[in-house]
């Protein structure tokens, strides 16, 4: 019995060895899309698209957020039920909450962050932008702009957090939907 739980715990073991591999190579992936994206973005538009980009990042980081706390918040049996009655979309979450602790990690520490991250990088650009543009003082303007996205950004997971738990049922439907068109269970 002792060595039948011993074997459990290592196949556990690398099951969670093989998922942070997997995590940590796609987050370099996205990491390097998503900067790749936003400096080649940032670079050749100008102001007004820049900061659109850049909230765009902020908005993606807090709705990524939303989703993972919704995932981690919501309950089994809703989608049970729903996945009972062919609800497009339903198996999905309920393979997303049984994964919770994956699902989560993706889209709060892959996605969330880089996004995160993302935003910090584009606030420099978009604020060297506005002071070339503006003639202010750079140091200021970057300061000034960094604190504001940083704000947004916190601001909004804060917000968003309350909104994920509280409407976790229908934010996991609405993104398990999404997911459907791409990707489907097998049984």
């Amino acid at each position: 019995m002792k060595r039948k739980l011993e074997k459990k715990k290592d196949k556990k073991k690398n099951s969670n060895t093989g998922w942070i591999i997997k995590i940590i190579i796609l987050a370099f992936v996205i990491s390097i899309t998503f900067s790749f994206a936003s400096e080649t973005i940032l670079t050749n538009v100008g102001m007004v698209v820049g900061i659109l980009v850049l909230i765009l990042f902020v908005l993606l980081g807090v709705i990524f957020d939303m989703i993972g706390v919704a995932v981690t918040s919501a309950d089994i049996g809703p989608f049970n039920s729903m996945s009972a009655q062919k609800v497009r979309g339903s198996d999905i979450a309920v393979k997303f909450i049984r994964n919770a602790d994956k699902v989560s990690s993706f889209c709060n520490d892959v996605v969330g962050d880089i996004c995160g991250i993302i935003s910090g990088s584009a606030g420099v650009i978009v604020a060297s932008s506005i002071s070339d543009k503006f003639n202010f003082p750079d140091l200021p303007t970057t300061l000034i702009i960094t604190g504001i996205v940083a704000s947004l950004t916190i601001g909004g997971k804060a917000l968003g957090k309350g909104i994920a738990i509280s409407n976790n049922t229908s934010i996991l439907h609405s993104f398990a939907e999404v997911v459907s068109l791409f990707y489907t269970v097998k049984k």
